[in-house]
């Protein structure tokens, strides 16, 4: 069953409402926890799961993400497994960008036509979740669906910021409709768990992860009029396929701006996460580094954080924060309710030895700063006495070293903050 499937990570567009962490990269390479990348959770929960061939369709900013999975997803070569990046390309047939999720797999689809499947396993590369696909295609092929749709149950609160679907008592989809308004969600309920209901989760979300048995699709793709799954291909297949709910009740959010982003890594940090990253059986995969462990010195107080491989800390507290790879940390730092995703490289006693002669900042968080509600991109040069100290009290603001939304600040990725910066 497995290997008779294909599996189709979709990039996203342009990542707008992940900016600036999409200034200079896609979505899917955007980091999570401190030592991921966001494309490594689909992909390890299809590794998990052990679906093993893999496309993933992306259009911007796709350098750092082609060079994240050449280096990370190597398998053997007496095996089949892969995973490929299928970037827009220009053909004789088509010359646009793509136009959609639908349009993606669309455009796609003569290079998932030379390999043997039965099914094709629609993802999102921006969503944080573990699960077992093998159980939904067990149910797929069980009830002879055409297409199968992963749902959430949700409260009425979040039912309208999704897709909603409406099922029968045998969980075949009989109606669709898009973000409903509360005054309509009294005819949308559907049947859920005992546990479910306890929560007045009744409403059945997508999650936008698809099984489609292969003929199906291709018969779907030949249509171009059609541009989005969820939008399009869905609600027209109700009436024409059996089209069938496979709920799931475990931990999922979409990672789609920044709130939410920060949300996800700051609730790693809890004492039992939601999303948890000490799974034996659903391992989160990445790229393997040869790093040294990570230095404490000082009086260093660490409550509720998670600290990744090669950091140098000195500073005096960090609390309810991610801490990412290579981070340096000077002395008499607090770090408070924050991102920091870390640096690619060291700098060595040479380079630091060459900042000072010249006056240029280490990379890094520098002594006496104060970090609270903010995301620091990677390779941010933060100098002595800065204060971030982001709030509700901020304004949304966008300039050159850095953005603030929903009263999170997010320092854009190489930057350099003086010594006494503030935004307070």
């Amino acid at each position: 069953m497995n290997h008779k499937t294909l599996a189709i990570i979709l990039g996203g567009g342009a990542g707008s409402r992940l900016y600036p962490l999409t200034q200079s990269r896609s979505k899917p390479a955007v980091p999570i926890a401190g030592k991921y990348r966001l494309v490594d959770i689909p992909i390890s929960n299809c590794i998990n799961s052990n679906i093993k061939r893999m496309f993933v369709l992306t259009q911007f900013n796709s350098a750092s993400l082609n060079q994240h999975i050449k280096n990370t997803y190597h398998f053997s070569h007496f095996d089949d497994a892969f995973v490929d990046i299928l970037a827009a390309e220009q053909t004789p047939d088509n010359s646009g960008w793509f136009q959609g999720t639908a349009d993606a797999v669309r455009q796609c689809m003569p290079h998932f036509k030379n390999h043997a499947f039965e099914y094709a396993l629609i993802l999102s590369g921006d969503q944080l979740y573990q699960m077992d696909f093998t159980k939904m295609l067990s149910e797929h092929i069980k009830s002879k669906a055409a297409i199968s749709i992963a749902t959430l149950p949700v409260t009425a609160k979040d039912a309208t910021e999704f897709g909603i679907m409406k099922t029968d008592k045998k969980s075949i989809v009989t109606s669709f409709i898009e973000k409903p308004k509360t005054e309509l969600l009294n005819d949308w309920s559907s049947e859920v768990s005992d546990e479910m209901k306890a929560e007045n989760r009744i409403y059945l979300a997508s999650m936008g992860i698809y099984i489609f048995n292969k003929e199906v699709l291709q018969t779907l793709m030949d249509d171009d009029s059609t541009k989005d799954f969820g939008k399009e291909i869905i609600p027209q297949s109700i009436h024409k396929h059996k089209v069938m709910s496979y709920q799931y009740e475990g931990y999922w959010t979409d990672i789609g701006n920044i709130g939410s982003f920060f949300e996800a890594n700051i609730g790693l940090t809890d004492n039992i996460p939601k999303f948890n990253l000490f799974d034996n059986a659903q391992k989160v995969y990445t790229r393997s580094r040869v790093l040294p462990p990570t230095k404490i010195s000082g009086t260093t107080t660490i409550d509720k954080s998670i600290i990744t491989e090669g950091c140098i800390i000195n500073g005096s507290r960090i609390h309810n924060s991610v801490i990412g790879i290579r981070s340096r940390i000077g002395q008499s730092t607090t770090i408070s309710d924050s991102y920091l995703m870390g640096s690619d490289n060291y700098e060595n006693l040479e380079d630091l030895r060459t900042n000072w002669d010249n006056g240029i900042i280490n990379i890094g968080i520098g002594e006496r700063c104060h970090i609270q509600n903010t995301i620091i991109d990677k390779n941010c040069r933060i100098g002595n006495d800065v204060k971030l100290l982001g709030g509700k009290h901020l304004s949304d603001i966008n300039n050159d070293l850095y953005t603030i939304k929903e009263g999170i600040i997010v320092l854009k990725k190489g930057i350099t903050l003086p010594n006494g910066f503030s935004v307070v």
